[in-house]
């Protein structure tokens, strides 16, 4: 389901071999430091940076012996090495390797995350323009409210979405982090300067303070981030599935030649793409939970955290990936139905604008109070009766009083709701 949407590059990232490669990396830039403290020597080294290789199919023959990967991953690198060999995983724990692995890999991640953000942006932003002016009624309670435009509600994500990708970018550094301080996070085996010289070769930050593992309220946060992002996704796709609602149609997503709604009626166009981005944000959401589950260890460390986040670190940024690329598809050809907005705008036969009727006979002199008891017996009529509410307006003697002909055809005029427009746009970093 994923592949047309998900860049091969992300699948990759949390593939075995990637894995592998990241702990190598690692164990590399590792013996790198302790050659620079003196403790291994020059000619060790390069053997080592030459020579030091894997191979998954022996690692899992081995694992199948050792019950546990990194022993079977070292002793397997080992196996393409001389005496050298002796400097793999010195002084280290498997965590130190496995977690600064992990902030690498997720760095890997992250780069195609904040692309896939910047895109749906910039997607977000071109189409607001385009339609800044379209007018279409408001809603709220899911009732018709007042006139806005297709644009200020795309004005919206985008603002949303500039968010979103200040939270990412937060969430991002504060996961891209490393941690090599040994079995209980003392540096008892290992000097502190390995820590520094390899997330700084691996650009990673260095964690002040770890016991066996990173706190896991990093990666807690991290899944939050990326569950917030997908829950703002799932908010557009909701408004776009109730706007295709055959009862309101002012928007589609966009139904491909030979493309098939139902196998049962020939008739249906469904907003399948929405309804997935709705489903996975559930689905995001449950890892959420995870992350949180994972933050209280035992002590110093227990693995309990382990086996949810080989799910859950993979599975959030492989969905995130396509989930905003998706997004960004479905907004990219979705289609628009101009007439429709201002056929529904006209739908309620005039009631949209009793609230302009009703400030401008407060400022015409009446009372609020009795400005409002006037109009509303008004609107049930029209809504009743199915009447059209201006010349109930006009026919009233009261109003009259307080109204020209003049105010009320202003007051029936969508334009006065759209006039700050431009102040809105700019507010949000958009338009001229």
């Amino acid at each position: 389901m994923l592949d047309r949407y998900t860049r091969p590059e992300m699948g990759s990232i949390w593939s075995q071999y990637n894995q592998y490669s990241s702990w190598l990396a690692v164990e590399v830039a590792v013996d790198e430091a302790w050659t620079q403290l003196g403790n291994i020597p020059e000619d060790d080294l390069k053997l080592i940076q030459k020579n030091a290789t894997f191979d998954e199919h022996e690692i899992a023959e081995l694992e199948k012996v050792t019950h546990h990967d990194m022993v079977a991953f070292t002793r397997n690198v080992s196996q393409y090495l001389g005496p050298e060999s002796k400097w793999i995983h010195f002084g280290m724990t498997s965590t130190d390797i496995v977690d600064t692995a992990q902030g690498y890999r997720l760095k890997q991640a992250n780069k195609i995350l904040r692309e896939d953000i910047a895109n749906l942006i910039e997607t977000i932003g071109n189409k607001a323009n385009k339609y800044k002016y379209t007018v279409m009624i408001g809603r709220t309670h899911g009732v018709q409210a007042e006139p806005t435009t297709w644009g200020l509600k795309l004005a919206r994500w985008y603002d949303e979405m500039q968010r979103n990708l200040k939270r990412f970018n937060r969430a991002a550094e504060e996961i891209q982090v490393g941690k090599i301080s040994g079995a209980v996070g003392t540096f008892a085996n290992v000097d502190p300067f390995i820590e520094q010289y390899v997330c700084k070769k691996l650009g990673l930050r260095v964690q002040p303070i770890s016991s066996q593992v990173l706190p896991r309220d990093l990666h807690a946060n991290y899944i939050a981030t990326l569950g917030m992002i997908a829950t703002s996704l799932e908010g557009f796709a909701t408004e776009i599935r109730n706007l295709q609602r055959s009862e309101i149609h002012e928007v589609e997503e966009h139904f491909a030649a030979g493309q098939k709604g139902s196998s049962a009626m020939p008739h249906k166009r469904n907003p399948i793409g929405s309804e997935n981005i709705c489903g996975l944000a559930r689905v995001m959401r449950g890892h959420v939970l995870t992350a949180m589950e994972n933050v209280s260890l035992w002590h110093e460390r227990d693995i309990s955290h382990s086996s949810a986040e080989r799910v859950i670190l993979a599975d959030s940024t492989i969905l995130l990936d396509y989930m905003l690329h998706r997004f960004t598809k479905i907004l990219i050809n979705l289609d628009v139905f101009e007439d429709r907005m201002e056929e529904n705008l006209n739908a309620t036969y005039g009631l949209v604008y009793s609230q302009r009727v009703l400030l401008k006979l407060v400022e015409a002199g009446m009372s609020r109070e009795a400005a409002y008891d006037l109009i509303q017996p008004l609107t049930a009529i029209s809504w009743e009766q199915h009447r059209a509410f201006k010349p109930l307006v006009q026919n009233d003697t009261t109003i009259a009083e307080y109204l020209s002909p003049e105010d009320i055809d202003d007051a029936f005029d969508y334009h006065y709701h759209l006039r700050h427009v431009d102040q809105i746009f700019h507010r949000v970093g958009l338009g001229k």
